[in-house]
């Protein structure tokens, strides 16, 4: 009865966030766009530029950016690929709060003016454009890949393959979602105040190969982070969670990182068993 109970009211509330999206997009055929605009190359100081962009019930706020680039002025500098929320190319900050433009429709905005600005914590190329380059930086630095020396290709005519149970596979399969949009890194209070430190997504990720037991390399991995600009840099501020647009929670992944390194938390990884299959002669 409980169960039936809770489906019909998320059904109620479903029902009523598409009857507010439409009601919303049926008043606004119109929206206002406000689009930050600078280029360190040219010393100019930024400003805000203004345009008018018609929208229907499904346009995104990237569908809107893009129409004022090719319609209005394709001076308009922005970063976008997949569309889909799968590459995380198109991370900006969107009326204050860090977003995918892809995955936000302009129907869930209450508001007319949609300001648009590039991410925070990020060097700005042009626009809404911003360097990488320290973010993805941080993330090799947390040496992202699998240790285990039975992982190596030595024979070229076989093939080794880990067994893992469902259970073993739930333990990182949250943190695996991430997509390096970004958003975190931009939210996080820690990473505008100290450059060194890795940002939630480089530790969210060390926790996503730590407690992967295919992975060997435990007592290293724990040593990457415990310095005086990792992990416990980290004030658990917890909005690295909230922007978040795949659901990855790098907050709780910090955490159980850190009671392993206090030996909160027992390690009772077993690291998964591998075995050789022959592929024959090719």
């Amino acid at each position: 009865m409980i169960a039936l109970v809770n489906i019909k009211n998320s059904r109620t509330n479903l029902e009523h966030d598409q009857k507010k999206e439409s009601e919303i997009a049926s008043n606004r055929k119109v929206i206002h766009l406000r689009v930050y605009r600078k280029n360190p190359k040219q010393g100019k100081s930024s400003h805000f530029d203004k345009f008018e962009v018609p929208v229907q019930r499904w346009t995104t706020v990237l569908d809107a950016l893009l129409h004022a680039k090719g319609y209005l002025d394709n001076s308009i500098a922005i970063r976008y690929s997949c569309r889909m929320a799968s590459c995380g190319s198109c991370g900006m900050k969107i009326n204050g709060i860090p977003r995918l433009a892809c995955y936000t429709k302009v129907s869930e905005i209450d508001e007319n003016i949609i300001t648009c600005e590039p991410l925070p914590n990020f060097p700005i190329i042009r626009d809404l454009v911003t360097d990488f380059s320290d973010f993805f930086e941080h993330h090799r630095a947390m040496e992202p890949f699998i240790h285990n020396p039975n992982a190596d290709i030595v024979d070229k005519n076989s093939l080794t393959e880990f067994i893992q149970s469902p259970k073993d596979v739930e333990r990182y399969l949250q943190s695996s979602y991430c997509i390096k949009c970004g958003l975190c890194y931009s939210a996080c209070p820690s990473v505008g105040t100290d450059t060194k430190f890795p940002g939630p997504q480089a530790l969210a990720q060390a926790y996503r190969y730590f407690a992967d037991n295919r992975d060997d390399a435990t007592q290293s991995r724990l040593d990457i982070v415990d310095t005086k600009h990792g992990i416990w840099r980290c004030h658990f501020a917890g909005s690295c969670s909230v922007v978040c647009p795949k659901g990855v929670d790098p907050a709780l992944g910090i955490q159980l990182l850190r009671g392993h390194l206090v030996s909160f938390s027992k390690n009772d990884k077993k690291l998964a068993e591998s075995r050789t299959r022959s592929l024959g002669k090719i």
